[in-house]
């Protein structure tokens, strides 16, 4: 069965989706993702110049307003047309980190404006790929011939190729917004837009990231960080709260709430970005629940690998987690304190 899902009526602005046969569990879905274990063989193709020279159709920066970073605050969208919002994805992109940032920017409504303000776009290395879930998905455009985007979207997905990375890079210099959701925030971190940085990502994925990125300035507790341009959501359900919040920068509170009120979201992070003090602190481990130290997820120690440090054992979730923790296990140790 394909089901259609149109981002707005013009053509070849839709994202052709089905329901995949090859299903992930959640659980080991989410430890995947947090730990980039979705790799696949991604043919590798030179990025264009459009990103860098196209002259994009959208929005500008305005600095009026301190946001929490210090930063300009509010958004100024074009006096005419649309603003680009590219959704970037690849193999493994979980269906939540997408899809409802997406839901978000389609519902946005202006009041005496007869077409939507955001159009919406996937951008893909590949002519298809398969979602979480086993979703499959046709991109809109390929890294070469994307329009301009003045917002991107970064789910948590699979690891980036060398000329996604790029792109990414290319594209941020013009854009009001780059945001990650979830682990998402490992794709941006590998560009080096974040470094001297403050960010957040999904909580499971706290200590593998400020032990990857330790130029960057994690926040535990947030639900989204905002630094420049760039933006970082917490796991899943975190990406609507950032994308409503976008809305509120680019058509004021006002126009957000009602957004929210529309979609029956209930949420209030989107007005509060450190609402997520409940995954401030990290679990702890026991004898009784062991908790893997590199992904955070439950453990069942009578079959999990294990490995002894220092006199303690510590269980994994997989052998590949295991080899991780076992490279540099006093970064790992600490991180978790």
């Amino acid at each position: 069965m394909i089901i259609g899902i149109a981002a707005t009526t013009a053509p070849g602005e839709s994202a052709v989706m089905n329901k995949g046969t090859n299903t992930l569990r959640g659980k080991e879905l989410l430890r995947r993702a947090a730990e980039f274990g979705l790799i696949v063989a991604i043919a590798f193709s030179a990025v264009g110049k459009v990103c860098a020279s196209s002259d994009p159709v959208g929005a500008t920066s305005s600095p009026g307003g301190t946001g929490q970073n210090g930063k300009g605050d509010s958004l100024t969208p074009p006096a005419k047309g649309r603003i680009p919002v590219a959704f970037l994805l690849s193999e493994g992109a979980v269906m939540i980190d997408f899809s409802g940032p997406w839901e978000v920017f389609q519902d946005v409504m202006i009041p005496g404006r007869a077409d939507p303000p955001f159009r919406l776009y996937t951008v893909a290395e590949t002519t298809r790929i398969h979602a979480s879930g086993g979703m499959t998905i046709v991109p809109d455009y390929n890294l070469e011939n994307a329009p301009a985007p003045k917002v991107i979207v970064i789910p948590a997905q699979s690891e980036p190729t060398a000329a996604v990375l790029d792109w990414i890079r290319k594209c941020t210099k013009n854009t009001d917004v780059t945001m990650s959701v979830c682990t998402g925030a490992f794709v941006l971190a590998k560009t080096g837009l974040l470094s001297g940085k403050a960010a957040t990502t999904y909580h499971g994925a706290f200590v593998r990231f400020a032990t990857q990125f330790p130029d960057i300035r994690l926040k535990r507790g947030a639900r989204f960080v905002e630094d420049g341009n760039l933006a970082t959501a917490g796991g899943l359900s975190s990406g609507i709260d950032l994308a409503l919040r976008v809305v509120e920068r680019y058509y004021g509170r006002e126009v957000a709430q009602k957004t929210a009120y529309n979609l029956e979201y209930q949420g209030q992070g989107w007005m509060d970005p450190n609402s997520n003090q409940i995954y401030a602190s990290a679990l702890v481990s026991t004898a009784e629940h062991p908790l893997c130290p590199v992904c955070q997820m439950d453990v069942a120690p009578t079959t999990a690998p294990k490995s002894v440090f220092k006199g303690k054992t510590y269980y994994f979730c997989s052998e590949e987690d295991k080899k991780t923790f076992d490279a540099t296990p006093d970064k790992f140790v600490d991180a978790a304190k």
